[in-house]
């Protein structure tokens, strides 16, 4: 019985030699990176603020951004939703499994893929719609 053939070593010469490509080894690693453990009474540095007026002020930009973010998540989810369920696609999905995968209810999904779709057809997600005169 024939024993099995390893596949030969790349070559070792380098391309100036003529030779094909030089393999290297990678470099072994001399620490393990730490894991960035979450610290429970860090909240974007607003435990260390004392003065009443600035723990205000950034709580409230960072409200403001939170906002604007999840409105932001919210177009893409809708987005998303829209484009699965577009019936020009093969792999559509019901109302019912968008839904399901949202975690929405289907009256919801509903809502979601018309927003998505007028998101679709009149802007590009993330954007701000045009001003209203």
């Amino acid at each position: 019985m024939a024993e099995p053939h390893s596949a030969p070593e790349p070559s070792r010469s380098s391309a100036r030699d003529g030779g094909g490509p030089s393999y290297r080894r990678p470099a072994p690693l001399l620490f393990e990176p730490s894991d960035a453990a979450p610290d429970d009474e860090h909240f974007f540095g607003l435990e260390s603020l004392t003065d009443p007026k600035e723990l205000l002020d950034r709580a409230t930009e960072l409200v403001h951004a939170f906002r604007a973010a999840a409105d932001r998540a919210q177009e893409y989810q809708a987005s998303a939703a829209a484009q699965l369920a577009d019936p020009q696609r093969f792999d559509r999905l019901p109302e019912a499994a968008i839904a399901d995968r949202g975690g929405w209810t289907e009256e919801y999904a509903r809502k979601m893929i018309e927003f998505g779709q007028d998101l679709l057809q009149n802007r590009v997600p993330g954007t701000q719609p045009p001003p209203q005169s």
